[in-house]
C-alpha cells in the first residue's frame, strides 16, 4: 500500500478532526484570497481611474491633491474659485472672440488670443468645470457639452462616453434653454430617474437647501466604471443662473473696471447669459495639442498668484504609493498571520491525535516499517489537509467574488471572474501552504519517529 493511501486512511479514521481542521484552512486561505483580491480591486480601480482623458487641472492656490480628488473623484470639497477669464486664456484667438461675444461682459482685448491658446492648444481642449451643488448624495458638476465630445475614459483613455439613453445636453435648447442634464448609470440607477424627468439641486451639501430652478434629464450613460457614473451634469450656463452660483461684484472691483480700457461684447442673441464678470470656475480640463506641452504649461501656470496646475496621473500615483500602497502592505502582512494560523492549526489537530495514534505507529513498525517511513506518512497527512482545504478555500473566494461581481462592477465597472482578480501573491499561495504544512507536520512527524515500539505495543 502507498503512503498515501495509508496517509488517507489516518484522516478517514480521524474524520470529523480531519474535516474541522480542513475547514480551517479553508477558511483561512479564502479569507487571504479576498483580502488580497479586495486590494487588487482598490489598485486597479485607481489605476483605470488615473487615465482621465487630460492632462492637466487647473485650479484655485492650494492642495494639488485635494484639486485632483475634488475634480476627478468628486470626493473633496472646492475651498476657492477661480474667475471666468482663466479659462478664457487657454482658448485660440477665434474660440475666445466667439466665446467674449456669446456671452457679454466687460473684458479687455476681447479680440486677442489666450496666453496659451495659440501657442499651446491648437487641436487641444479646455472645458471649464463648476462643482458645488449635489442631486441627493451625488456631486453636481457643472460643465460645457464638450466634457462627452472630447474626454475620454479606459486604461488606455480611448473609449468614447455613449449614453444608455437619450443624449449629450447642448448649449441652448428652444425647449429647455439652458437647463439641460445629463446623469451617470449609478446616479440614474439609485435615484430612479429616466429621461424626461426634471430634477433639481441643492446648494453646498446633500441635505443643503434646494434650487428652485429644474433641470430636465435628456441623457443617461452608459457605465463606465469611472467616477462619473456618480455624478450630475448639468448645463454651465444653467448652473450660473441659480441662486448663489453667480459672484458679487465688489465695489473696488467695479471702479477698478472702470479705470481700464474695456470692450462691452454683446451678449447672443438666442437667450440672455450671465455676464463675464460674474462667472467663477472650479476648475479647468486641460489637454494641450501636445502631451509633451504640459509640463512647460505647468511650471508657467504655477507661478501665476491665483493659479495652479496639477498632473492627475502623478497626483493619483502619488496617491497609491502614500496611502493605497501601505494599506495593501498592511493586509498582506494580516494574510501572513492568518496563513499561520491555520499551520498551526495542522500541528495542533495532527499532534493531539498522536497518543491515539501511538499504538498504530508501534504495529507498522512491528510489521518492518522504517522510522522514516512513518514520519513521511505523517507529513503527507499534513500536505494533504493544507493543500485541499487551501483549495476549497481558494475556490470559495474565488466564487464569492463572482457572486458580488454584479455590485462590484456596478460600482467601479471591473468585473469579477473565477480568475480575474488572480495576483502574483496568489500564485505563492499554495506552494506557501505546502511548505507551512510541512513545517507544521515536522513536530508530530517526530513524535511519531521516537514512538517507542516495545512500550506501545
Amino acid at each position: 500500500m502507498s503512503l498515501f493511501k495509508i496517509a488517507w486512511r489516518n484522516m478517514q479514521q480521524r474524520g470529523l478532526a480531519t474535516v474541522l481542521t480542513m475547514f480551517s484552512m479553508a477558511l483561512g486561505v479564502c479569507l487571504v484570497v479576498m483580502v488580497l483580491s479586495i486590494g487588487w480591486l482598490i489598485q486597479t480601480s485607481f489605476s483605470r481611474n488615473s487615465n482621465v482623458g487630460y492632462n492637466l487641472i487647473v485650479g484655485a492656490k492650494g492642495s494639488p491633491l485635494q484639486l485632483t480628488l475634488n475634480t476627478v473623484y468628486y470626493l473633496s470639497r472646492t475651498i476657492e474659485v477661480l474667475p471666468y477669464d482663466e479659462y478664457l486664456e487657454f482658448l485660440p484667438k477665434d474660440e475666445r472672440t466667439a466665446e467674449i461675444q456669446k456671452i457679454g461682459g466687460q473684458i479687455a482685448q476681447p479680440d486677442r488670443a489666450g496666453r496659451y491658446g495659440e501657442t499651446f492648444m491648437k487641436g487641444g481642449f479646455a472645458i471649464p468645470v463648476c462643482l458645488g451643488d449635489y442631486f441627493g448624495p451625488f456631486r453636481v458638476v457643472g460643465t460645457k457639452p464638450g466634457f462627452f465630445e472630447n474626454l475620454r475614459y479606459g486604461e488606455g483613455a480611448d473609449l468614447k462616453y455613449e449614453f444608455a439613453q437619450g443624449r449629450n445636453f447642448v448649449d441652448y435648447s428652444e425647449e429647455n434653454g439652458f437647463f439641460e442634464a445629463v446623469l451617470g448609470s449609478h446616479v440614474a440607477a439609485e435615484m430612479k430617474i429616466k429621461v424626461g424627468d426634471e430634477i433639481k439641486t441643492t446648494h453646498g451639501d446633500p441635505e443643503g437647501e434646494g434650487h428652485g430652478q429644474g433641470f430636465k434629464v435628456v441623457g443617461i450613460l452608459k457605465s463606465t466604471g469611472t467616477p462619473n457614473d456618480r455624478a450630475t451634469f448639468i448645463n454651465i450656463e444653467g448652473f450660473y443662473w441659480m441662486e448663489g452660483h453667480a459672484r458679487a461684484i465688489e465695489p473696488a472691483e467695479m471702479a477698478q473696471q472702470e479705470r481700464t480700457e474695456v470692450v462691452a461684447a454683446p451678449a447672443a442673441a438666442n437667450a440672455a447669459r450671465l455676464p463675464l464678470e460674474k462667472r467663477d470656475l472650479t476648475a479647468v480640463l486641460i489637454k494641450p495639442a501636445n502631451g509633451m506641452y504640459a509640463m512647460s504649461m505647468e511650471r508657467d501656470i504655477n507661478k501665476s498668484l491665483r493659479a495652479q496646475a496639477a498632473s492627475p496621473i502623478r497626483e493619483i500615483t502619488t496617491m497609491l504609493e502614500n496611502f493605497v500602497k501601505p494599506i495593501n502592505d498592511a493586509l498582506l502582512a494580516l494574510t501572513a498571520v492568518v496563513c499561520l494560523v491555520s499551520a498551526i492549526s495542522i500541528l495542533v489537530s495532527i499532534y493531539n491525535s498522536m497518543n491515539e495514534r501511538r499504538r498504530d505507529i508501534a504495529v507498522m513498525r512491528a510489521l518492518g516499517a522504517r522510522r522514516d517511513v512513518v514520519m513521511a506518512i505523517i507529513l503527507i497527512e499534513s500536505l494533504l489537509i493544507a493543500i485541499i482545504g487551501g483549495g476549497a478555500g481558494w475556490v470559495a473566494a474565488h466564487l464569492i467574488g463572482m457572486a458580488f461581481s454584479p455590485a462590484v462592477e456596478y460600482r467601479t465597472g471591473i468585473q469579477l471572474g473565477l480568475l480575474t482578480s488572480v495576483t502574483t501573491y496568489e500564485l505563492w499561495l499554495i506552494p506557501g501552504l505546502m511548505g507551512l504544512a510541512t513545517l507544521a507536520g515536522l513536530i508530530p512527524a517526530m513524535a511519531a519517529y521516537r514512538t517507542d515500539v516495545s512500550r506501545n505495543l
